[in-house]
């Protein structure tokens, strides 16, 4: 269709008529137009598509100005490039005028040649005059002018890697080698000798090894986030974060579109992408593998549990109670071994054949293995390799201010608080005393001063001073029981009660300020030297009034309303 900037303005009727045409050509009721080329135009496709820019409209109904245009890209080719040390023929006999003073070619000058500089050039001894180059036109387009690799040669970084690789296994055997050569059995001359190779190693210019880098990444291991979680240090929430780039993806290990599944949501592959690797030999073994590995499958044992015992109606939830879920499982544990040897036991007697449970021990019936360690007369590994022992993640056996034992191992019923066992000390961090650090600790109870204040007690009291004795076990129990104030029997006598009540409402009466009475004297003077005895009578007869009083704020209006 032709476009309305070619033909100019339409008039009315014009215009119409091909509002018609373009209705009959989507009804399919009219022929669709033709372009240049004799190729329908799809009457469908929208006018902003189906009409050309004014830059380059031709006046006919076309779609050229959508399609790619065609033209020769052979020379923009990303791997046309100059044929590295081609030669052209064979070399000249004799110097020629104009050519490289150093080697003889008359394709470069001798400040462009690649040749060693010799003592004297060919110019003037006429000797060993190499071939002309090969001057190629390289038609390069717009990326192969820009690209940074291109006429790169794969095989030299082979080449380099090969010769890396055959120096260092040179290197590894010649270590080797030394070590075995060894005839004394002490460690110190194998570890002399591996770390000469380590020296070497490091002091070699042309091919350094990784070593040193090694040991960089091993310091600084340990302040590494954990794989996969970023900790927010102000917020204290962990992130989820994703794959380290290094790693494979899961979804790259196997492209076969039959393999296990992979959710791209939740970035999971619960099955194995190559069943045929065992799991203990894959890189990735699925992430269920994970999932029931460590201690997984004793918390869903205890999950299962506490839902099994939940439905018989008894009342174990492992989220609300944790500790007494975890009681009750190792209770229902035992009691099923226990059941389950009565059970065995039993039938046994019955029918017998308790004989043919015995086995040979593990270690003597699979006791043979490829691994060989040669030892020396001092105990030392000469061949081989010993197997390592487990050990902890966790610090074992540190022990701080010479103390024996950890703190948390003991616990002082008394008081209700952790301490040492070695010491019975409850102060966190503080140094081990021993033995007299326990005996102070016993000392210092308050059961043994209650026992110590009796003995003296009793031992200094004469029988008839019956109730100075009662007075001191008071004292003492008040000083050193549990009991707040407050509590416990305590009986008030009405007529001391009442007495105390009409004095304290008399001394609200005065207001305090009867400097002049004699008792009030006295009592200020009993009470600032702190021989006076408060009475319970007294002190309930204080909280009585202070009950009494008036609300100070009942009264208060806010004028700044």
């Amino acid at each position: 269709m032709a476009s309305s900037s070619a033909v100019g303005k339409l008039s009315r009727e014009e215009f119409r008529r091909q509002k018609d045409l373009e209705a009959a050509r989507k009804a399919g009721t009219a022929p669709a137009a033709l372009d240049e080329e004799g190729r329908p135009i799809n009457p469908h496709i929208p006018q902003y598509i189906s009409q050309a820019p004014w830059y380059l409209d031709t006046g006919a109904p076309s779609l050229n100005h959508q399609r790619r245009p065609d033209y020769d890209n052979s020379g923009n080719k990303l791997d046309n490039w100059y044929d590295r040390g081609a030669k052209a023929g064979p070399a000249a006999k004799k110097y020629r005028k104009g050519a490289c003073e150093n080697c003889g070619a008359i394709t470069h000058k001798k400040q462009d040649c690649l040749e060693r500089p010799r003592k004297k050039g060919a110019r003037y001894t006429n000797k060993d005059i190499q071939a002309d180059d090969v001057i190629q036109e390289v038609a390069a387009g717009y990326d192969a002018k820009r690209d940074r690799w291109n006429g790169y040669d794969v095989a030299e970084h082979k080449r380099v890697y090969d010769e890396y690789a055959a120096i260092e296994a040179a290197r590894q055997k010649l270590r080797e080698e030394e070590i075995d050569n060894q005839t004394t059995t002490d460690l110190a001359a194998v570890r002399k000798v591996a770390k000469a190779g380590k020296a070497e190693t490091k002091t070699d210019a042309d091919f350094g090894s990784s070593e040193d880098e090694d040991a960089d990444e091993d310091k600084y291991a340990d302040a590494a986030d954990a794989v996969g979680q970023k900790l927010d240090a102000k917020t204290r929430i962990t992130v989820r974060n994703l794959r380290i780039r290094e790693d494979t993806a899961k979804y790259l290990i196997n492209l076969d579109p039959e393999s296990a599944y992979y959710d791209p949501k939740t970035r999971s592959m619960r099955d194995a992408p190559l069943k045929n690797v065992a799991p203990e030999d894959a890189k990735f073994a699925g992430d269920n593998f994970f999932r029931y590995s460590g201690e997984a499958p004793e918390v869903q044992d205890l999950q299962l549990f506490a839902w099994q015992a939940a439905a018989r109606g008894n009342d174990v939830h492992l989220n609300a109670n944790p500790t007494q879920g975890e009681l009750l499982h190792y209770e229902f544990k035992q009691k099923k071994e226990e059941l389950k040897d009565t059970t065995k036991t039993s039938i046994l007697a019955k029918y017998g054949g308790a004989e043919y449970l015995d086995s040979a021990p593990k270690e003597l019936r699979q006791g043979q293995t490829e691994n060989y360690v040669e030892y020396s007369r001092t105990g030392q590994v000469i061949k081989g390799r010993e197997k390592a022992k487990a050990r902890s993640k966790y610090p074992e056996d540190v022990y701080v201010n010479n103390h024996t034992a950890v703190w948390g191992s003991w616990y002082d019923t008394s008081t209700g608080s952790w301490g040492y066992a070695c010491c019975h000390s409850v102060l966190h961090l503080s140094y081990c005393a021993g033995e007299a650090g326990i005996e102070a600790t016993q000392a210092s109870s308050a059961q043994q001063l209650l026992a110590s204040s009796s003995t003296v007690a009793e031992s200094k009291r004469p029988e008839t001073e019956e109730t100075e004795h009662a007075k001191v076990l008071e004292k003492v129990e008040q000083n050193y029981s549990k009991k707040r104030i407050g509590e416990g029997d305590v009986k008030l006598d009405r007529d001391r009660l009442a007495q105390a009540v009409l004095e304290e409402r008399k001394r609200k009466a005065r207001g305090g300020k009867d400097d002049d009475d004699r008792s009030s004297k006295k009592q200020k003077s009993a009470l600032e030297s702190g021989s006076h005895d408060v009475t319970e009578e007294e002190l309930e007869a204080y909280r009585m009034s202070r009950r009494m009083t008036e609300d100070p704020m009942a009264n208060y209006v806010d004028t700044d309303l």
